[in-house]
């Protein structure tokens, strides 16, 4: 309740990062709808040799189920990283307004979400290019990016001190949100991973979180509520282990900054 005090702040800074993002780019807000449609493209040509290769069919209009899976770990990687530089990028105001920590990672989340609902128009345009049907059940679609946002942001409260107290923090993050990348089905059917390995992906807490943004896309499916609980679950006990966390470390932030 208390950051509800400092909205006129959260908005202010939401806007200042979306200005710093796009201050030096030609195409200002399009680089955030074309960088994932052109990995897509990349990906789809990639792949689709790989499969034929490896004699596994190309997933029916994969170039759906890759810009869906980039658009969420676009947003949930670079609001991690972001949320880990948000402390120290705004010590100034830190040291001088007596204001809760915790709004400078709620704004990078906030703002990567306005970058993600930009990335969406090239994704529905492809829906119609390509055929893909259009059902109903997009207008799930709010609910899940409100998951997303919610494990995203508990994600950012729980490293974001770590980033201030440990310099090689991030560059450690980076490495690990790598290999997560790679343990995840985003750009990849899970059905091609081997059957001993599957387990990785079946207990990877972001899959799930991944298939219930990606499923209204692709399946054209509201997930069931026995995955839908359990995403939600997850993203809730993040966000109340990022919280606690946050909470316990923040009076020992502006010693470090």
């Amino acid at each position: 309740m208390e950051l509800l005090r400092y909205r006129d702040l959260v908005v202010a800074l939401v806007a200042r990062d979306l200005k710093v993002r796009y201050r030096r780019s030609s195409i200002g807000f399009l680089w955030t709808m074309l960088q994932p449609l052109l990995m897509m493209l990349v990906l789809r040509t990639v792949f689709s040799h790989l499969f034929q290769t490896k004699s596994v069919e190309v997933p029916e209009n994969y170039a759906i189920y890759a810009l869906a899976g980039l658009l969420f770990w676009n947003f949930f990687s670079q609001s991690i990283v972001a949320s880990m530089n948000s402390l120290k990028g705004n010590a100034q105001l830190l040291q001088k307004l007596p204001v809760p920590k915790a709004v400078f990672p709620l704004a990078t989340v906030l703002s990567g979400l306005i970058n993600l609902a930009f990335a969406l128009l090239p994704l529905f345009a492809l829906l119609v290019f390509t055929g893909h049907p259009l059902r109903w059940q997009l207008l799930f679609l709010p609910v899940a990016m409100l998951i997303v946002a919610i494990f995203t942001l508990g994600a950012g409260l729980l490293l974001s001190p770590l980033a201030v107290f440990f310099n090689d923090v991030i560059e450690l993050i980076g490495v690990l949100l790598t290999l997560l990348f790679y343990l995840t089905p985003v750009i990849y059917p899970k059905d091609i991973v081997p059957e001993h390995l599957r387990w990785v992906v079946r207990y990877n807490p972001i899959r799930s979180i991944l298939e219930v943004f990606r499923d209204p896309i692709y399946q054209g499916e509201i997930p069931p509520l026995s995955h839908l609980g359990v995403a939600v679950g997850i993203a809730l006990l993040v966000l109340a282990l990022g919280a606690w966390v946050f909470r316990r470390s923040s009076d020992r932030i502006p010693f470090y900054i």
